[in-house]
């Protein structure tokens, strides 16, 4: 019957509020005993290891874990996890509102135990001889009176006892996980975390990339050109029509393979791999249109993806100031390691007037130093000179 269904299903959710809070009675009063041995608080991981497990298993709440305190074997390190805001709020759960939680549920078992025994008073007295009954009820008023406070009981400690369960587990959530400053570290640090791994995936297809592009496409090619090369050369008595087209297929092939080779240079170069970061810039100084002062100071390798930030921020700075600036006569590039990170300063002797706002590449150089937590700055007052400068984190290579 649904009635039936209904009061079987009151009566399964209070059965379980009632095993969980019998559980926690004793895991809550005991840290009050062991107060009487101070040192016994360095014992609070264990006690909310327990509680954990008791929430899990018998109210299905997963409580996240607590960031774990440095705590070595001296009086620094035990200082510092004393000064930690979660050994407290751990302690506060422990030493005061569990133990109020289990007076709560001592009540309801108190309550629990009136309710059964005087909410059947007119049922159960009848089996007791006349004696005892006249002794425990002189009269039928106050038989119904007991039985209407048993049934009051009933109704008491239903409702209560569910209450300490979701009083209990909004306290152990509050002191035993996390802080919210806590978890928004953890989500900042998580999602730094990916996104790096994002960053260097993202690398990685680039080098693959430019190796099938280098191995692949350009070596046709060349070979292509190669063969027109030689098809022209010996080829002597063919129609000037056919010349024609052969002379225009082995420059068109050319040109493709210059094109190319900008394409790969433009993904990733391969002299960064090989030979580091001041020869993949020498050699962006060399190709340039305008004379390149270049400083590189990087006495070791670092990581492959704040090389190759490194890399494209210059390419695109001397290429900005060959397309917005060409009344610049000289770019100025220096790259060292300073306090802990790496910085790249592009300056030209440009007109200046520069702002990222209204640049699409000088915003791309924000967000590829954005994309490694690197900073960027520019300043171009109007009539120069222009300085970009990138800090990027000083990552060492694996």
């Amino acid at each position: 019957m649904p009635l039936l269904s209904a009061l079987r299903g009151v009566f399964a959710r209070v059965g379980r509020a009632t095993v969980f809070n019998l559980a926690g009675v004793l895991l809550q009063l005991l840290p009050l005993l062991l107060l009487v041995e101070p040192w016994l608080i360095f014992a609070t991981g264990a006690l909310t290891a327990v509680q954990r497990r008791r929430f899990a298993s018998l109210a299905g709440v997963d409580i996240p874990l607590l960031p774990v305190a440095q705590r070595r074997p001296t009086f620094r390190g035990a200082m510092n996890w004393l000064r930690s805001g979660g050994t407290w709020r751990q302690l506060a759960y422990h030493l005061l509102l569990g133990p109020l939680v289990s007076c709560g549920t001592v009540v309801t078992v108190v309550l629990w135990s009136w309710g059964a025994f005087a909410g059947t008073a007119l049922v159960w007295m009848w089996g007791v001889p006349l004696e005892q009954r006249l002794k425990f009820l002189e009269t039928s008023t106050e038989a119904v009176y007991v039985n209407a406070s048993g049934f009051a009981a009933l109704l008491l400690a239903g409702w209560l006892t569910p209450v300490l369960v979701r009083l209990d587990t909004r306290a152990a959530l509050a002191l035993l996980g996390p802080s919210r400053t806590e978890q928004l570290a953890r989500r900042v640090e998580d999602l730094t975390e990916s996104r790096a791994g994002a960053v260097d995936a993202a690398d990685a297809e680039r080098r693959r990339i430019e190796r099938d592009l280098h191995d692949g496409a350009q070596q046709r090619l060349v070979s292509l050109a190669v063969n027109l090369g030689i098809a022209r050369a010996t080829l002597t008595d063919l129609p000037d029509e056919a010349r024609q087209v052969i002379d225009q297929a082995h420059r068109e092939a050319k040109e493709a393979i210059d094109e190319l080779n900008n394409l790969v240079r433009g993904l990733h170069p391969a002299v960064l791999d090989d030979r580091g970061l001041d020869a993949a810039l020498s050699g962006i100084a060399a190709r340039g249109p305008l004379p390149v002062r270049l400083r590189v100071d990087v006495p070791r390798r670092l990581a492959p993806t704040v090389e190759a930030v490194a890399y494209f921020t210059v390419s695109e700075a001397l290429a900005n100031i060959t397309k917005h600036a060409p009344e610049a006569s000289r770019a100025d590039v220096t790259v060292e390691i300073r306090e802990g990170r790496l910085r790249v300063t592009v300056a030209d002797d440009g007109p200046g007037g520069a702002d990222p706002a209204h640049g699409s590449g000088l915003a791309g150089l924000a967000r590829r130093a954005a994309s490694v937590d690197g900073a960027f700055t520019i300043n171009s007052p109007v009539g120069g000179p222009t300085v970009i400068t990138v800090e990027l984190p000083c990552a060492v290579s694996p």
